[in-house]
């Protein structure tokens, strides 16, 4: 199969603006018959569009076998016309047969049997069961599910499946075409599906409900929902797709978080609050990927307000303060995930590898202050002295401030 973008791309319309002359050959006829002739001379239809069928090779090949245009009878009826009594709408609809959803001709759609009306469409937040069939380009069947329900607009599927769908009706059944990056990207899904794969999808909407209510939920339903967007964010994560993973994460806390009118076991409570730790451990790595520090410090802290010793808290906490300059509380926390677990190489590099950046870092500082002060030089070591020497420089002031006494004191006897 070929590519979306080649497969089912409209026909190109190809415009003809070639004239055909009508002329009568009886030489019998007068000159104002023949002057009516000239008026007959027209063009067909010359700026009308008509759409390429497949043997467009054989049509566009050797000309030489065509009458001149001398030749062509008045009688003889041209493509053109044909085309011209054709219904017009035939064109329009083979033109509109795919729906070029995000404008890039990366994800397409078309109707092979119509819904219900635009009003039966599902809304996001809703839950919706497809009929669902995936295929290759080889054609090869790699997924085929009688009944898959999911959540609208969450991403707990494929992109082009979750984009698609909110364009369907109840009842409809429909064709998608769509290239990797909506599909399962540059990673593909072993062993099934290959790396940069385009898929195409048949698709039948069957159902549409709204969302469970979150408040009424078990604590067993609870658990199942929040583990299926962190799944779900683990998959995104895993195809470096981190915003998609840090909205299945937040989708899998809010569930967590939420209020509930039904009582917990206290074995569920434990069990929420693990998926929660979970989730709250690897938003902070898909935030630590996109860079967004503050945001992933913010994750950490929440995981060490619950449990202050988890390595894996500790650790991103560590990193997320390297990489906001702070080194010196980084290396107080890493050394603290290390002293939990000595053994762990990961956390012993990133360490190793702060400490001497800090350390770089406080010797450049250290020759700037002592530019600032003028003191470049290296520092000569002071011999140690004896407490009862005293310093020649000591001696000769205090010699010449005793000849100036007693000098001072021969004038004044001198002047009495």
């Amino acid at each position: 199969m070929a590519s979306a973008d080649e497969s089912h791309s409209d026909v190109e319309d190809i415009p003809e603006h070639q004239a055909v002359l009508d002329i009568p050959h009886d030489q019998s006829l007068s000159q104002e018959n023949e002057a009516k002739a000239k008026d007959r001379i027209s063009l067909l239809d010359s700026t009308e569009d008509f759409e390429m069928i497949d043997n467009t090779e054989e049509e566009d090949g050797d000309l030489s076998d065509l009458p001149s245009l001398e030749d062509v009878k008045k009688e003889t009826t041209s493509p053109r016309e044909e085309a011209s009594n054709e219904d017009p709408s035939q064109n329009n609809e083979a033109e509109e047969e795919w729906l070029d959803v995000l404008g890039n001709e990366n994800l397409k759609k078309k109707v092979l049997i119509p819904g219900k009306g635009p009003e039966s469409r599902p809304l996001k937040g809703q839950e919706v069961t497809v009929r669902l069939k995936v295929t290759l380009e080889s054609g090869v069947v790699v997924d085929d599910q009688e009944a898959l329900t999911f959540t609208l607009g969450d991403g707990d599927v494929i992109q082009a499946l979750d984009l698609c769908v909110q364009l369907m009706e109840l009842g409809e059944t429909a064709l998608i075409e769509s290239e990797a990056k909506y599909c399962y990207g540059t990673e593909g899904r072993s062993p099934e599906i290959p790396r940069n794969a385009t898929l195409t999808l048949e698709v039948s909407l069957l159902e549409t409900q709204d969302g469970p209510d979150l408040e009424l939920l078990s604590g067993q339903e609870k658990l199942d929902l929040a583990n299926k967007k962190r799944e779900r964010g683990n998959f995104y994560y895993q195809q470096a797709n981190y915003v998609f993973a840090i909205n299945s994460y937040e989708i899998a806390l809010k569930i967590i978080n939420s209020s509930s009118k039904v009582e917990f076991s206290s074995e569920e409570e434990a069990e929420l609050l693990d998926v929660k730790i979970k989730c709250l451990n690897n938003l902070a790595a898909a935030q630590l990927k996109l860079d967004h520090f503050e945001a992933a410090l913010k994750s950490c802290n929440l995981v060490l307000e619950y449990q202050p010793e988890n390595i894996k808290a500790l650790f991103r906490k560590g990193k997320v303060l390297a990489q906001q300059g702070e080194y010196s509380e980084a290396i107080v926390i890493l050394r603290k995930a290390l002293k939990l677990e000595p053994a762990n190489k990961t956390i012993h590099a990133e360490l190793s590898k702060l400490v001497k950046i800090h350390t770089d870092q406080k010797n450049v500082e250290t020759a700037m202050y002592k530019k600032m002060l003028g003191n470049v030089g290296p520092t000569a070591k002071s011999t140690p002295k004896s407490s009862w020497s005293i310093p020649w420089k000591w001696l000769f002031g205090a010699t010449a401030i005793a000849i100036g006494g007693v000098a001072l004191s021969v004038v004044i006897a001198a002047r009495n």
